[in-house]
Parts: C-alpha cells; sequence; structure tokens
C-alpha cells in the first residue's frame, strides 16, 4: 500500500494488485468481496456503490483508454459526530478500477487514524 498526495493536497492510500494476484475477475467481484468486508464490520454502514465509469460514459466525459471500469463503494464509520466539521469528511469511499492487467485500489485518507488502517486492512484482505 502507498500514500500518494494527489493534485498537490489530496493524501491518498492505494495498491495495484496484478489480475494473478486476485480470485476475483472484475470490478464487480471486487466491490461485492468489499462490501461482504464492510457488512461484517458492525461499525461500518455501506451506503451504496457507485458507478464511476458508466456515469462518465453517459455524460459524454473523458476516460483514459487503459481504464477497462470504476466503481466506488461508500460507507461511513459513524461512531461518533464530536463536531460539526466531521460531516465534511464522510461518507468514505474505496475506489476499484480496472486496467488491462490491474486493478487499483485507492482511498483518500481519513481525519481517524483506525478509519485508515480498517480500510488498509480491507483493501489487503482481497489478495489471495
Amino acid at each position: 500500500m502507498k500514500q500518494k498526495v494527489f493534485k498537490e493536497k489530496y493524501h491518498i492510500f492505494e495498491i495495484e494488485y496484478e489480475k494473478n494476484e486476485l480470485v476475483y475477475k472484475n470490478t464487480n467481484e471486487i466491490i461485492s468481496a468489499l462490501k461482504n468486508k464492510i457488512d461484517e464490520n458492525e461499525i461500518i454502514a455501506y451506503i451504496a456503490t457507485f458507478d464511476q465509469y458508466n456515469h462518465t460514459l453517459n455524460i459524454k466525459g473523458e476516460i483514459n483508454p487503459k481504464i477497462k471500469d470504476a466503481k466506488n463503494i461508500v460507507f461511513c464509520f459513524g461512531r461518533e459526530i464530536p463536531t460539526p466539521e466531521v460531516l465534511a469528511v464522510r461518507p468514505r469511499s474505496i475506489g476499484v478500477v480496472e486496467l488491462e492487467n490491474s486493478f487499483v485500489v485507492n482511498f483518500l485518507e481519513a481525519p481517524n487514524e483506525q478509519a485508515n488502517i480498517a480500510m488498509e486492512n480491507i483493501i489487503k484482505s482481497l489478495k489471495k
């Protein structure tokens, strides 16, 4: 898992799995596996799956030709609401992008270290 800075201000965590490293054949299977992990955790609430790829196609947006599919699974770690500002950084999502020979899985760094650890562990559980 790498930590990166995207567009010089967004701190993200990202891992790229070669397709032969996973038992999953496509983004839907990966999203399903992630949803199972989310559903198993009593603190995390599943919200939705967003098909970014088809949305972008439908609005005639631009998609890098190397990208074959792209989805986000959206969820929330709502254990506490200490201030109104915390809602600005919720909910969370994990992105899954299919490339020709690999899958890229990533998420925006959360202000809660335990949430980052949980998301990282969920993503690492995908590997054979």
